[in-house]
This record gives C-alpha cells, sequence and structure tokens, in this order.
C-alpha cells in the first residue's frame, strides 16, 4: 500500500509540474493599452521615455492591440491629464479585454500623495484610483516612475494588477526599471518557462534582474526596488520573492501569493494562445488560477484531499486543451 501511495503521488506530482510548465497565456488580442509619457525635465530623459514608450508600442501592435498615446503630440487646449480622463473614460466601461495602462517618465511624493508628472497638471495614484472605479474590466497599471510604490495601495483591487518601479514613495531617484521592462515585455530572454511568449511577471522579473545587474556594475547604492500587486491586498511583491515565476514565500494573511494573475498577462500571445476561443481561454484562466491557489495551501490540506483536487483540476484542464486542439 505504501509503495502504491509513494507511486502515485509521484505521479501526481509529475502531472502538477507539467501543467505548471505548460501555462498557456492570457490572450490579449483586442486588448487596449494607453501609453502615457510624461514630462521629460531634460532632453536626456526625453529620449529615454520616448524609446520606452516606442518599444512598448511596437511590442502592442504586435500583440494586436489597441494602441492610445498620449504626450507625445505637442502641447494643446487640450491637457495630457484631461485626454487621459477622456481616455480611461470610455475604455473603462469595456468589460471583456484587459486594459493595460502604462506610466513612463518621473513620479513625487509629497508623504501623502504620489503623483506622476505630466506636461501641465500631474496625474495622483488617487485621482487614477477614482477613474478606474466601478470598472469591471481586467486593468493592469504599470507605473515606471520614482516615488511610484503609493500607487499600489490606491490602486489594489481583486483581479487587478498593479506594479511599480520602487518599493516606497521616498524611492525617489530617477527608476530604470522603466525602460529595462519596456526591453523586457516581447524578448525571448525573459521567458523563463520557455511558453513562447513573454508575459508580464516574466518581463518584471527580467526587469528587476537587469536593474540589479546595472547597479551592481556601477557600484552604486540601490534606490529602486519593483513591486507586483496581482491578489488585491495592497502590499505588493518585490522580484526577489519568486523562485521561477513562482512566489515562494506566504502571505501572513493566508492569501494567494502576488504573481499569478501577471504570469497570465501577455502583450504578444503565443500561437497556442491564439487556437483558444474567448469561453475556453475563460474556463483555463480559472482553473489555473485555482490549481496554483490549491498548492499554496498544500501544507494546510489532508494528502488525500490535495491530490484528489490537483487530479480533478489536470483533468479539466486536459479536456480544455484537447477540446482546442479539435
Amino acid at each position: 500500500m505504501d509503495s502504491q501511495k509513494t507511486i502515485r503521488n509521484g505521479m501526481m506530482n509529475k502531472l502538477l509540474q507539467l501543467f505548471l510548465l505548460l501555462w498557456f497565456p492570457c490572450a490579449t488580442l483586442g486588448s487596449d493599452i494607453v501609453i502615457v509619457v510624461g514630462a521629460p525635465g531634460t532632453p536626456e530623459f526625453g529620449k529615454a521615455f520616448t524609446k520606452s514608450a516606442d518599444t512598448w508600442e511596437m511590442a502592442a501592435k504586435k500583440g494586436e492591440a489597441t494602441v492610445t498615446r498620449i504626450g507625445r503630440e505637442e502641447a494643446g487646449k487640450t491637457s495630457d491629464l484631461q485626454q487621459l480622463e477622456k481616455k480611461l473614460g470610455s475604455l473603462a466601461k469595456k468589460e471583456s479585454k484587459p486594459l493595460w495602462i502604462v506610466l513612463i517618465g518621473h513620479g513625487t511624493f509629497d508623504s501623502r500623495e504620489a503623483k506622476f508628472n505630466l506636461r501641465g497638471e500631474d496625474l495622483s495614484a488617487s485621482m487614477l484610483a477614482k477613474w478606474l472605479d466601478g470598472s469591471k474590466r481586467p486593468i493592469a497599471v504599470i507605473n515606471t516612475s520614482a516615488s511610484s510604490a503609493p500607487y499600489i495601495k490606491a490602486l489594489s483591487k481583486e483581479g487587478r494588477i498593479v506594479m511599480t518601479a520602487t518599493k516606497s514613495g521616498t524611492e525617489d531617484s530617477y527608476a530604470r526599471f522603466g525602460l529595462y521592462l519596456a526591453e523586457s515585455i516581447n524578448s525571448p530572454d525573459a521567458d523563463i518557462d520557455q511558453d513562447g511568449a513573454t508575459s508580464l511577471l516574466e518581463a518584471f522579473l527580467s526587469a528587476t534582474k537587469q536593474v540589479k545587474e546595472f547597479y551592481e556594475k556601477e557600484g552604486r547604492i540601490v534606490t529602486e526596488q519593483a513591486l507586483v500587486d496581482d491578489n488585491g491586498d495592497g502590499l505588493g511583491t518585490p522580484a526577489d520573492f519568486f523562485r521561477g515565476t513562482r512566489a515562494v514565500k506566504s502571505t501572513k494573511d493566508g492569501t494567494v501569493p502576488d504573481g499569478l494573475r501577471a504570469q497570465q498577462w501577455h502583450l504578444v500571445s503565443s500561437k497556442a494562445e491564439r487556437n483558444l476561443s474567448d469561453e475556453l481561454r475563460r474556463q483555463r484562466d480559472g482553473l489555473e488560477l485555482e490549481l496554483f491557489a490549491l498548492r499554496a495551501r498544500k501544507e494546510s490540506m489532508k494528502e488525500e484531499k490535495y491530490f484528489a483536487e490537483v487530479e480533478r483540476i489536470a483533468l479539466a484542464l486536459a479536456e480544455i486543451y484537447q477540446r482546442a486542439e479539435q
């Protein structure tokens, strides 16, 4: 009996590992991306911000996303803030496809409110939270500016991804995370699980690694530490909490660790992903989240119950993949 149990457990572990490796990305075909370039301050920063925005835009077009870019044209009667409010007001009403909001520029924090620097009036975290309040659409807010961490607490919500270049509002030096993230979002080198597409989480991990390497090479003190929040707890998780694409440290309140939804978001989908219908994709995404949540609870469950649940989810996933092939 013990030998049979050992064999069964080994088989189920291998089955679980298989589905962790066969992670098919969340489709972003038909999604919207709003790329906001802030006030540069100097020509040098302006070139870096433009390069990041161009890289995001090229990846988005390859992923067949609808691109809106704010801050590129000459300043007119309508401010960048007003343009952004109007655009998000219409996009937030859609409830199916993902919405990406990418902020590229400088940021400030006055101990009360974090702001993203625009030409004219700046964008505060509370302002953006108000504009998105009530939206049921899948949303990722990616703030690559300095002092961006308070955006997590202001915008964190179940089903939403919030990513910042810093871990606190007091990290107010220029953040290099933004350019590295732009270069990683569709880079094969950042595809950790080698599934043919680079997820938002994988780009985050690649960018933070490059930030660390930059400061080590320059012999400088690190002045930025990026965070990702996608479990709705408003805390955020740094890259060193991850092994591969999975957070290896559990949360204090027992919630699902950060990283699961960000791993399902891809700006450029793989070929396999395009074969899935919207309904199969929705079912698949839900099962994957259930599987990872189950794994996080493994230590608190009876072994038989745990493997029975793994088997149920794995069989359901296998059926979805089979239907997609047909």
